[in-house]
């Protein structure tokens, strides 16, 4: 029968007539004090508890339009532009869908094996107030106005005393459900979840109530992807077999294709008349077309001649409904304030030689609590220690904006000349949060090869002479010019232990024109060249070896030939 009924009353009413007239048209649903199936609520060893006795709603009324028989088209087309197609039913506000989408991410983490598919939330939240009012909520994903089900006063619904002190509903004599997947207020307090990272749990706001609705649907280690475990966690959101029918059948709906609606712009269910504190429904004709038992106006009885009429009784004026208070607007939390964490992406390697440009560079995730990725959080990168490694323009702290996929990369690091270790640290700008290190090490300039510059003759000097031929070397790496490359050059001699420096022999000059047959510090210029300073003669004659050695491993014998 569900399936021809088309637009139809929501559960329940506040006068006996609509009353009735509801139950007709619902005839499967049970009463709010029905006994719910076994295993419908969350027992004991779920986390965290549900209220004693009730259901996520309180079996609070709701919206029974059900979904068009024809079924909506994949969408299909530019990712970057909303498809509309199918019927309009099929379209969910952009901001109602993304929430789903996380809840529905958070619960791959949270709970794994609960398998919970975005589609049931948005068919339960289509029920309980037509996506949020067709999508009605700010920037932050909280509704512009509160959604409120009717006062659990016992009178046509559940009796559920006040459990928040009119916190959320502004009753304080007795609970309504709340917000755009309406919660009642006792349960909210077990199962309430921050889900947009401004640091409250609020039931108006459709990523805190989307991920709320999530995880109480996925207690008590329920496989969603089995039918009896779907069928108890709908029936424990509201203990109705006709419920549970119509969040099928919009949950089925869903599955076969949706398409993404501007806010404010969803279809919503024909009779809205009950969002208003203390409003009563329109009821419309039930399945076989009749309408709602009414109570006849009876007739005013004739005057008689010579009897006093009876005074007409003076109507009761009709109280003047208080206006719904404006609630406070929740600040719209910054990109940053929504990190929780940030992660390391790609490399962590962070090597080069003096003066050498870095080839990896610093990146990190930012994402909030629940793992997602945080878009448009300022990240600051900053060079710490005692060197001269440098950002562009020479700075040493940067700051880089994440991208879509959450992801922020520091520029290229240059090195300076100045060897060993220093730190990149991350962090999120303007929020005090562990941050992520690397540690940035420069090597040496090295060279693998050395050669002779020049004619590559054999130098000669006379006995107690000079050179008259100086030597030159090119330094390169891997076939590149060696710039600034640490040379040393020793007049050797070849031992039992391999090369020693000869105490006789060739010779260079200190500053006071002392003999020395070692040479430290010296560097290969721009263009990886070196030219040795003047060498000398003593009185010993023979052929010597002069030992040129390059930071990086190349090494170069030259002979010297004195006589």
């Amino acid at each position: 029968m569900a399936a021809h009924l088309g637009r139809r009353l929501r559960k329940g009413a506040t006068t006996t007539a609509v009353a009735a007239a509801a139950v007709a048209a619902l005839s499967a649903s049970q009463a709010p004090g029905a006994t719910p199936l076994a295993g419908d609520q969350p027992t004991a060893d779920a986390t965290p508890p549900t209220s004693s006795g009730t259901t996520a709603t309180g079996d609070s009324p709701y919206y029974t339009d059900l979904p068009p028989l024809n079924s909506p088209n994949p969408p299909s087309g530019s990712a970057d532009e909303p498809v509309v197609t199918g019927p309009a039913e099929a379209g969910i506000p952009a901001t109602v869908l993304a929430a789903y989408k996380q809840a529905e991410q958070h619960l791959k983490g949270a709970k794994p094996g609960c398998n919970l598919p975005w589609q049931l939330l948005a068919g339960i939240g289509k029920v309980e107030s037509g996506q949020a009012r067709g999508g009605r909520v700010d920037a932050n994903g909280t509704t512009v106005s509160p959604i409120l089900g009717p006062v659990l006063n016992g009178v046509g619904f559940a009796n559920i005393s006040d459990t928040d002190g009119g916190a959320y509903d502004g009753d304080s004599r007795y609970d309504r459900a709340v917000g755009p997947m309406q919660f009642i207020p006792s349960t909210w307090a077990d199962w309430g979840q921050d889900a947009n990272g401004d640091g409250r749990k609020d039931p108006n706001n459709i990523y805190d109530a989307a991920q709320a609705a999530g995880m109480y649907l996925c207690a008590n280690n329920r496989d969603l992807a089995v039918k009896a475990d779907l069928d108890r966690a709908i029936l424990s959101y509201n203990q109705s077999h006709e419920y549970l029918r119509t969040v099928l059948s919009w949950f089925e709906f869903y599955k076969r294709g949706t398409h993404q609606v501007p806010d404010g712009s969803g279809v919503l269910p024909t009779d809205r008349s009950d969002n208003g504190t203390g409003a009563t429904p329109t009821p419309t004709p039930g399945p076989t077309g009749r309408t709602p038992v009414t109570t006849p106006t009876p007739k005013p009885t004739p005057s008689k001649p010579g009897v006093t009429p009876s005074p007409k009784p003076t109507p009761t004026p009709t109280p003047t409904p208080k206006p719904t208070p404006t609630p406070t607007p929740t600040p719209t939390p910054s990109p940053e304030q929504r990190v929780d964490r940030l992660e390391e992406y790609g490399s962590s390697t962070l090597t080069t030689t003096a003066g050498g440009q870095f080839a990896d560079r610093p990146s990190v995730v930012a994402r909030n609590d629940w793992g997602v990725a945080v878009s448009g959080a300022v990240i600051k990168f900053e060079i710490i220690g005692d060197t001269d490694a440098r950002f562009p323009a020479g700075l040493t702290h940067v700051q880089v904006t994440t991208d879509a996929n959450g992801r922020a990369t520091a520029p290229v690091i240059r090195a300076g000349e100045r060897t060993g270790q220093f730190t990149v640290r991350a962090t999120v700008s303007t929020r005090d949060l562990p941050g992520v290190l690397w540690t940035g090490t420069v090597t040496p300039r090295q060279a693998d090869t050395l050669t002779r510059t020049g004619d590559g003759a054999e130098p000669t000097a006379a006995p107690e002479g000079e050179f008259a031929q100086q030597v030159g070397v090119r330094a390169t790496h891997q076939g590149a010019v060696a710039s600034g490359v640490a040379v040393t050059a020793t007049m050797v001699t070849e031992g039992p232990d391999g090369p020693q420096e000869n105490t006789k022999g060739p010779y260079f000059k200190d500053a006071q024109g002392n003999p020395v047959r070692t040479l430290t510090g010296l560097r290969t210029d721009a263009d990886g060249v070196l030219v040795l300073p003047k060498m000398y003669a003593d009185g010993q004659t023979g052929t010597f070896l002069l030992r040129l050695t390059a930071e990086g491993g190349a090494v170069l014998t030259v002979q010297l030939k004195v006589g």
